[in-house]
């Protein structure tokens, strides 16, 4: 089965500005996508980046500057695929064959807050939306072509990295590139004044 994996290579992770510098931003970004890179290839496949600009990268890549919905679509004309987000540090193997093998002509990985972290399509007619709450867009897509529907529930895959307060959880739960970033930019674990764990630059 073919992987694709999307990658924004102009402007990343522009949540991320309060803590990190374009610059920064840019390194990091490359730094998760290091990350689930080297784990797609532990589950024994190959993976293909979807970038949005050309990338200077030891693995395939596809240059598509069309909204990420758009791009996607067009991988999935071409028949079967799974997409798999590059802000996901914490990816594992295990997690991502749970992804692969799970039953259904549509397989969704909810992240946090009604998004779609990673995705396996089977079905022919399945297109996609990832604006908003797209795991309920997702999934109403999927019925309306009569599409079976599997969802993976698993912390790993459905935790992406866009606000400062995220990076918390590479430092905690991570051991790849992204964690290692951080710690060599003074990246550490803090706790805020309502006692929740957050970070900040030592």
């Amino acid at each position: 089965m073919r992987v694709v994996v999307p990658f924004a290579a102009d402007q990343p992770k522009t949540r991320l500005g309060d803590v990190l510098t374009p610059d920064e931003r840019r390194d990091f970004a490359r730094a998760m996508l290091h990350d689930v890179l080297d784990a797609l290839r532990a589950t024994s496949h190959d993976p293909t980046v979807l970038a949005t600009a050309p990338l200077d990268a030891d693995v395939p890549t596809t240059v598509d500057d069309r909204p990420l919905s758009a791009a996607v679509d067009a991988v999935l004309d071409d028949g079967p695929a799974a997409v798999v987000m590059a802000d996901l540090p914490l990816a594992t193997p295990a997690a991502l064959s749970t992804l692969f093998d799970a039953s259904g002509d549509v397989v969704l990985a909810p992240g946090r807050g009604g998004g779609t972290n990673a995705l396996v399509a089977r079905h022919p007619e399945f297109r996609t939306d990832f604006h908003g709450t797209s795991y309920l867009d997702h999934r109403r897509a999927a019925r309306r072509v009569g599409a079976r529907v599997g969802t993976v529930d698993s912390f790993r895959l459905a935790t992406d990295i866009d606000e400062p307060a995220d990076l918390a959880e590479v430092l905690i739960h991570a051991t790849g590139a992204a964690r290692d970033w951080l710690v060599d930019a003074d990246i550490d674990l803090a706790t805020n004044s309502t006692g929740r764990v957050t970070v900040r630059r030592v």
